[in-house]
């Protein structure tokens, strides 16, 4: 695609150019739109097919490690051609060995751009690996598969609520540990489900797992503070790497063991 030059100066123009590129295919792809459209996107997702010292190029064009600024810059192309995205869209960069079929291909870029309606979205087959790192669970990796409906978190494997109904922790931290994590874990702390409208894996805490009882925290690879969860209503998008902290010192680690098969 774009010559690779050495040093920072010319490394800095790639980034420039490959931005420039991919927003201009982006602006032509959305000006196709007509009639108010644009009310009926979900989102948009970029497919970036390149490796290597060119995915570093891509990474640093696309904000791949601040996402919200690829948003705004698509947004102020929405609003320069009164394209009216709805309020609630979102914006996703997918890196993938080849692009998938149902993509339009920019010229002369190693871009795939799909936008995603109520009617189209693109089918995902994700599975994920949640792995102890401290704490004693019944296992030590657990696979999960997207289309779960839940994958309960809690210290017990079969404990009652405050409903008088019985929970099943798929995740369960045993309460006879000698592990002193274990007795932070709530009985009734997390749970993971996947959302089928977005195509990701999220974390909720559950009415142990937010004050005034016991904690969640997220600690993702490229963010500074970690975030807590403070409600069972609102959840977090679960990324490569994440670590959650249940409790006080209870740690398991989220990570994509098989990337999406039809990609």
């Amino acid at each position: 695609m774009f010559e690779l030059f050495k040093g920072d100066k010319e490394d800095q123009m790639d980034v420039k150019a490959s931005r420039d590129a991919a927003l201009r295919f982006i602006k032509e792809e959305l000006q196709k739109l007509e009639g108010g459209e644009g009310k009926n996107i979900r989102g948009l997702q970029l497919f970036v097919s390149s490796s290597g010292e060119e995915r570093h190029v891509y990474e640093a064009a696309l904000y791949v490690q601040e996402p919200q600024k690829l948003k705004d810059e698509v947004q102020k192309i929405s609003d320069d051609f009164d394209i009216e995205l709805p309020a609630n869209w979102n914006m996703e960069v997918e890196f993938a060995d080849v692009l998938p079929p149902q993509v339009k291909k920019a010229p002369d870029l190693d871009l795939g751009l799909f936008v995603k309606t109520r009617q189209n979205l693109i089918q995902k087959d994700l599975k994920a690996s949640i792995r102890v790192l401290n704490g004693e669970a019944e296992k030590e990796e657990y696979i999960i598969n997207s289309g779960i409906e839940k994958i309960t978190i809690g210290r017990e494997r079969t404990v009652q609520g405050s409903d008088g109904f019985f929970r099943i922790n798929t995740i369960a931290f045993p309460a006879d540990s000698a592990n002193e994590a274990n007795k932070y874990i709530s009985r009734q702390h997390a749970h993971i489900a996947w959302n089928s409208e977005n195509g990701y894996f999220m974390i909720f805490a559950d009415e142990g797992g937010v004050p005034p009882h016991n904690k969640i925290k997220i600690k993702s690879l490229n963010d500074e503070s970690p975030v807590k969860l403070n409600s069972t209503q609102i959840g977090h998008v679960l990324r490569e790497g994440d670590q959650i902290i249940l409790g006080e010192s209870a740690v398991i680690e989220f990570r994509f063991s098989v990337k999406e098969s039809n990609l």
